[in-house]
Parts: structure tokens; sequence; C-alpha cells
């Protein structure tokens, strides 16, 4: 196992141990709902938005200690976004991580609840948790932004862009702004958050780590949009093919297979040159940039 797959690992343990803390005991009534919470957010996954918090922590020096909350919240909000766009009013899908989805595990209405009791818990955190060593102003700048990510001009508006451009023809400038806010939003705040868990963040550097995720947020992107097509339902998770089937504009279809990996690739790129300030801090996020854009599932 190579240094960085030890590292990812450690980041991934850290992230479901601090998520099993904060997750209500499936027998703690209402037992169902929370039963339907665990299940959602304890389902085994790349945990990409935790990691990205840590790495962005230890960039910047901080404690791993000191990120448990950031990264629970993010990848809590993340579980309830992915139970939500499950649902039979939006993508209707059946699969996910491996397993039936949550609406399908237990029933619409309990999917329904288990995501907004998420939100919820995902904010709580932020508001609540004692390891975050901040003061109050520069926690509120992390509920904000995670806040922002969340709604209506990030991930939310997002996923409301998406379902209405179904069955579209959509520009590159389209898209590239759909998958900005659907799933770059909440990507970018993973970094913001693991930065703002400093008291005085650099201007500067923030700057660099938040355009970074935002690079990396669209090639990981990208790159789903290429597994739709290269890759298979076993391997993925969740039902291979279902955005032709569902007839989604797609960065193959708009740049075909070797312009979207050439974009994925730019992307990439470009996200290592914003980091070159870190220097040798960086070297987890350089390897986790690398891991998104070469991944199989």
């Amino acid at each position: 196992m190579s240094d960085f797959q030890e590292q990812l690992k450690h980041f991934q343990n850290a992230a479901a141990v601090a998520l099993d803390k904060w997750l209500p005991a499936s027998d703690i009534q209402p037992q169902t709902l929370h039963e339907a919470m665990r299940y959602s957010v304890l389902a085994e996954g790349k945990r990409i938005r935790p990691v990205l918090v840590y790495a962005t922590g230890e960039a910047f020096g901080i404690d791993i200690e000191q990120l448990n909350g950031p990264a629970c919240a993010v990848e809590i909000i993340h579980a309830y976004s992915l139970i939500h766009d499950d649902l039979p009013s939006m993508d209707d899908d059946n699969l996910r991580r491996g397993r039936p989805t949550c609406h399908k595990a237990y029933d619409e209405a309990t999917a329904i609840l288990a995501g907004d009791a998420l939100q919820a818990l995902a904010f709580h955190i932020l508001a609540d948790d004692p390891t975050i060593k901040v003061s109050s102003e520069q926690r509120i700048k992390m509920i904000n932004t995670l806040a922002i990510a969340s709604g209506s001009f990030g991930m939310a508006g997002g996923q409301a862009i998406d379902l209405a451009a179904v069955g579209k023809s959509l520009t590159i400038a389209e898209l590239e702004n759909m998958h900005i806010h659907k799933t770059g939003a909440l990507i970018a705040a993973s970094a913001e958050l693991g930065a703002l868990s400093m008291e005085q963040v650099d201007p500067e550097l923030f700057k660099n780590v938040s355009h970074y995720a935002r690079c990396i947020g669209l090639a990981f992107q990208i790159k789903d949009d290429i597994l739709d097509i290269e890759s298979d339902t076993e391997t993925l998770g969740k039902p291979q093919g279902s955005d032709i089937e569902q007839n989604k504009p797609t960065y193959p279809n708009l740049l075909g297979l070797d312009g979207a990996k050439q974009a994925a690739e730019s992307l990439y790129n470009e996200a290592i040159d914003s980091l070159e300030a870190f220097g040798d801090k960086a070297s987890m996020l350089k390897q986790l940039a690398d891991y998104i854009v070469k991944r199989n599932k």
C-alpha cells in the first residue's frame, strides 16, 4: 500500500469514527428514522469531501482532531443530498453505493425525513462541536460557507438546474455552471472549511486552496460522466448508463469521450498549479487530485 493510500485510509477511518459518534444511535426513538440516517451516512464510500477537509487542514498545519467536526458536517450534507437526489420525484434511482437507496430500504417518507434530519445535524455539528478551536466569528463563517454551498446558490440550485435540463441541449458553459453548483460547491466548501478551521487564515492561501477545490470539483463531475460510459454497475455501486437512459446532458455528449478526458486533465493541471505556494505541505492535496481524475468508480 502506497503512502497516499495509507493516508487516504487514515482520513476515511477518522471520518467514519467521528460520524458514528455524531449520528443518533439506532435504538433511540424514532428508531426507524435514526436507522435510515445511519444506513445512508455510514454506507461504504470514497469520503472525498471529509478527506478534502483533512488534507486541507493538514496543508495549513491543523490537528486532525479539530477537523473531525467539519469533515462530518460536509459528509452528512452530501449524504442528505444523495438521499433526496435518489427519490422518485428526482432521479428515481434504486441503487446507491452498491445497496438499495434509502427510500427503497425504508420508504419514501422516511427517506425525506432522514435527509431533512441530516441537513439539520450538519449545522448543529458546526455550531456546537467543542473540538473546533476557533472564535465564534470564525465558526459563523464556517456555518455560512456550508449553508451557501448547500442552498439555492450551490448544491440544491445545481440539482434544480439538472432536473430542468433533462432532455435539453446545453452549451459547455451551461453544463459547467450546473456542475459548479451541483457538485463543485460542496467540494469547494470542504476545502474552505478545512482552511477556516484555523483562526487566522492567510487570504491568498485561502484563495489558492479554494480555486484548487473548484477545479477538482468540476474534474470530479467530468470523471463521473466518463465512468457512466466506461465502467459497470458493480464497480460504480450505482446504475451504469443512467445518465444516457435519463437523457441528461454530459461532458462526453458535448465534447466526446476524448475531449472530456482532456478537460478533466486540464482542470487537474490547473488545480495542481494552485497549490504551488504550499510546497510539500500540499502533498496529500496533489495526490488527492490525481486520485479523483484516475479513479475507476
